[in-house]
Parts: C-alpha cells; structure tokens; sequence
C-alpha cells in the first residue's frame, strides 16, 4: 500500500464527498438489515398461528405487516446505494481526471533526455491503462470496502444478539480465508507488475508499427511484424493467464466457506433449537440470511485484494516518472524582456544518452536583430546549437548568454516565447492546416493566417485542397507532402512574430525557385529579429551577417559569404559544388 500512498492527497480534497457516501453507505445497510429481522418475525408469526397462539387476522395482520416492512426497508435500502455509488464512484472519476494531468504534466516538465530514453508506448500505458487500473482501487475497492466493513460490522452486532453461541460457530471460516487471501494477494501482486510490463511492451511495438508503417510496407516486412506481435502478445497472454489462475481460486475458495457456514447454522443453529437454547427457527432462517448477505461482501474481499495489489503495481510505475526531477527547471520568477542578443562562451555539450559530444569550446555572437547562418557536415552539432538556445537541453560547460543574461538565469517561459522554432524534421498535429499554423500564436486571425502562410510560399497549395485551410492532417502531417510540411511549419514560426527565429535545415525538401521566394520573404520578415538558419546549402547562407562552419562540434570557419568563398575549406568546397550542380541542370 505504501506506493498507493500517493493518492492520499486526492482522498483529502474530495473528502466531504467519500465522508457523505460513508454515511450513506452506512444507511443503506442498516436498512437493508432489516429483512432478516422480519424474516425471523415472520416465522414467529407461522409459529405462533400453527400452535393457535393468534387468530386468523391478527396472523395475516402481522404478516402483511413484516412484509411491507421488508419492501419498505429494500426500497429504501436501494435508494440510497444508488446514491452511494454516485457519491463514491464520481470521486474515483475525479480522481483519475486530476491524475492524469498530474502525469501529463510532468511529461511536459521533463526534458528531452526522458523522452530519448523512454518509448513513446510506455509512456501511453502510464497514463491510460496504469491510471485505469488506479481508478478501479479509488472507486469500487474503495466503495465495497466501505459497504463491506459497514455491513460486517452491523450484522456481527445483529447476529451477536440474536445469539452468541450460533455467531461464533458461523464466523470460525472467516479467519482461514483471511489467510488464503494474504497468501493469495502476495503472488498477485508479484504477477500484476509483470502484466503491466507486457501491456506497456505491447504498446510500444503497435505504437511504433503504425507510425512506421509506409517503411514496414515499403520493405515488405508485414509477415515478419506480425510474428513479431504475435510473439509478443503471445508471451502477454501467457502472463495474463498466469495472473487469471492465481485470481480464479478467490471465489470458489469463498464459496466453499460460505458454504461451510452455511451447514454450521444449520446444523448447530437446528441443534440449539431442538434443545431449546434458541426460541424460533426463525432465529435459523434469519441468520442464514445473514450469512448470505455476507456472502457478496467477503467474497468481494478477494476481488477488492486483487484490485488493490493490480492498482499499486500500476501506481508504482507512475510513480517511478512522478519522482523524476526535471532536468530543466525554470527557477526564476521574474519576466525578461527578450531582444534577441545572443552569446556562446566556450560552450560544450555532451549527449547522455549516447555520450557523444556534440559541441566542444564553441564560440559566437551575434547582435539582436542579425541573421547567422550555420553550415556543416551531418552531425557536426548545428542542431544542437539550435536546442540549446531554446534550452532543451543545459551546456556542461561554459555560458550562453541572451541581453548579458545567463541563459539558466531567464524566465524559461519568456525565453521560448521568444522563440519561432522549424525543426529539421516538420511535425504536423492531426488537426486543420488553420489549427496547425495557429499553434504559434492562438490568437491570431485568419487573415493573419494567410499572412503567414504566403510568406512561407503554401497559400497556394493548401487553396488546391477542397477544404482549403479546414483541411484535416492525417497523422504527423502525413497529407502533406514534405516540402508543404516544411513550409507550414515556417508559416507557424513567423505568425509568432517571435524576437527569434530558428531555422533547422528546413528548406531541404523544397526546390530552389521556392527556397530563393520564401528567403526574400524571411528576409523582410526577420528585419529586427535575430535569425539562425542551419542549412546544408549555400544559397540559404549567402546573405547571413555572420556564417559559422561546424566540423566535429567545432568552429573551423567563421566570416560572411563574400569572405569565405575566397578561403580554401568546406564553405567554398560547398559553394563550388552546388554552383556546378546548378549550373549542370
């Protein structure tokens, strides 16, 4: 239970509510008690009227009597539990709401170290099957505990003065099956962890199956995924039938002894009667009314167990993200006025996940409102500079400064604010073209829209589709050829209006006439505003401020295009190359 410990924050907010459907709880089962009572009177009433004790209509007076006291009693009995369950159930609701934000939350507070780290499926499992799980102990375990220890307790008291001796004899099974329950409960916990870990598996490999699946398609490997997955799910169900028959021996178990409580209130309750220890037979019948209506609550015991050791597998795996401290916090309070005035001092920068050292001792600055650009070969760490602007990730060594301020000395929210970011590779949401340019600036106009969008140069392909900007993306954009993604994702850069502006190699899938459009159109767009295009190719350079040369996480080249043509090195090597494959085609 120490891992379900979590959740006590949640009981005490919406403790008025689970105190209310106590009560209720309560409520109800005295109520509901009242049918064994008038059972017993009934039988008395037959006794009575067999022996000649009352006449004909005072039998049938009483009799009518304890009936509509029965009716009365369940029709009251009912209502309430229905008011029960809507008290206690909404909260588990509530509180399955509030927990995933908890979790969602916390999955936007950590870094993209995490995410490297972790499959997108896993994540999905914690926050869907893991919290449903969670759900089922704040709600119906926690209900039918309440219903359970509310109904044990009234019908001991009943039953302990309707007579001691037949209530000893009736509970002796209870103690053997609180023992099968603790041995029982151990190894279903131990079982839930591993199905859990399965669920989570096979999550992940559909989730990653489906986002790949134009390569798995395009390989043909469709026969060989879906050995896979079948291996997969195979080895899952072993695991769940694995569970299942350690949780199938709860109920018969319980109705074993039920059963065998059953027979000893028959038998010893029919011994006492014979004796004359106990008045009626009635007093037989009413507590074998009583044992049945144990019967439900004891039996959910072990299903409520099962419950419970499912639910604390599950919020242990929540917890184990929840207790993760974000790598980049955001420790200041004060806002910052961005102008866009950046400073790399001797930065260097490692991966952890794969220890590569992605920048080493680099240097550079540029002044607000300039336009640097950044060449270099495939992994040289031209996106990482980007990243680290953006404080995706923390420097190991040295200092970036924006406005003469350390970059960890910033709001984090006004800092990426501040910033029009197009990643190397264009991620479009499942949602209208509109939506998706909006996203960097939710208040803007549809004029505003197409603003943006004509200055990106796709006003013209998204007017070709028959919903033209109401047009719905499939997954990631896949409607969307490359060079439009691309080009969606500068319009939703620039509708920011950002003081900074990052461009990662995002004119790759486009040809030259619209990458020469859409820099004529940056270039009146970025006046005031710094501006960082990574490129591999020259002719997004050529008109920067200021051009830098990565090698190795290296600065080995730096001055403006003029300048760097005319020295021997990758710049010129580059700039000869692609004027040859322009001037051939």
């Amino acid at each position: 239970m120490k891992e379900l410990q979590h959740l006590n924050k949640y009981f005490l907010k919406y403790k008025i509510q689970l105190l209310v459907g106590t009560l209720i709880t309560i409520a109800a089962r005295i109520f509901l008690l009242f049918t064994p009572r008038y059972v017993k009177e009934i039988f008395v009433v037959i006794e009575k009227h067999t022996k000649g004790l009352i006449t004909q209509d005072a039998f049938e007076s009483e009799l009518a009597e304890a009936i509509l006291y029965i009716i009365g009693a369940a029709l009251i009995g009912g209502i309430l539990t229905f008011f029960m369950r809507q008290a206690i159930i909404n909260v588990s609701r509530y509180i399955e709401f509030d927990l995933k934000n908890e979790i969602y939350e916390q999955y936007q507070k950590l870094s993209l170290n995490f995410y490297k780290k972790n499959r997108t499926g896993d994540l999905m499992n914690r926050i869907t099957e893991d919290v449903g799980r969670v759900r089922m102990y704040a709600g119906p375990a926690l209900m039918y505990s309440i219903n359970t220890l509310a109904l044990f307790v009234i019908v001991i008291i009943y039953m302990v003065n309707a007579s001691p001796k037949l209530t000893l004899y009736t509970i002796v099974p209870l103690p053997i099956l609180s023992v099968i329950i603790y041995k029982l409960s151990k190894e279903i916990h131990k079982r839930s962890t591993i199905v859990q870990e399965y669920l989570s598996k096979l999550s992940t490999f559909t989730q990653e199956s489906f986002s790949g699946i134009s390569v798995i398609k395009a390989y043909g490997i469709e026969p060989q995924t879906s050995v896979n997955f079948k291996s997969l799910a195979a080895e899952s169900k072993a695991k769940q039938i694995s569970l299942v028959k350690v949780q199938a021996w709860f109920f018969p178990m319980m109705i074993l002894l039920i059963g065998t409580s059953n027979l000893l209130v028959i038998y010893i309750g029919g011994m006492q009667y014979i004796n004359g220890e106990i008045e009626s037979i009635g007093t037989i019948a009413e507590f074998i009314i009583y044992v049945n209506m144990l019967t439900w609550p004891v039996a959910t015991v072990g299903w409520v167990t099962s419950i419970i050791q499912q639910a604390e597998a599950s919020q242990k795996r929540i917890n184990e993200f929840l207790k993760i401290e974000p790598e980049i916090k955001n420790t200041i309070n004060s806002h910052t006025k961005i102008t866009g005035d950046i400073s790399f001092n001797k930065v260097s920068f490692t991966y952890d996940d794969t220890n590569i050292r992605a920048l080493n001792d680099v240097s550079f600055h540029i002044k607000a409102g300039e336009t640097l650009a950044i060449l270099g070969k495939t992994g040289s760490g031209k996106s990482t500079i980007l990243d680290l602007i953006g404080r995706l990730y923390d420097i190991d060594k040295g200092t970036i400064t924006i406005n003469d301020t350390k970059i960890d000395q910033l709001n984090l929210t006004d800092l990426r604010d501040s910033i029009g970011y197009v990643p190397q590779d264009a991620f479009l949401f499942s949602d209208t073209i509109k939506t998706n340019i909006k996203f960097g600036n939710h208040d803007a106009t549809d004029d505003d829209v197409i603003e943006a969008a004509k200055n990106a140069q796709v006003h013209k392909n998204i007017i070709k589709f028959n919903k033209g900007y109401e047009t719905k993306l499939g997954e990631r954009g896949i409607t969307l050829s490359g060079g439009q993604k691309q080009r969606v994702s500068i319009a939703r850069a620039i509708i920011k209006s950002p003081k900074i502006l990052l461009f990662d190699d995002c004119l790759s899938a486009v040809d030259t006439e619209t990458e020469e459009k859409i820099l004529k159109n940056l270039d009146k767009i970025s006046k005031g505003k710094t501006t960082i295009i990574v490129s591999h190719r020259v002719s997004s350079a050529k008109n920067a401020d200021k051009i830098i040369v990565l090698d190795n996480g290296q600065i080995v080249q730096e001055g403006i295009h003029d300048t760097l043509i005319n020295i021997d090195g990758y710049y010129k090597h580059l700039y000869i190359k692609q004027l040859s494959e322009t001037t051939t085609k």
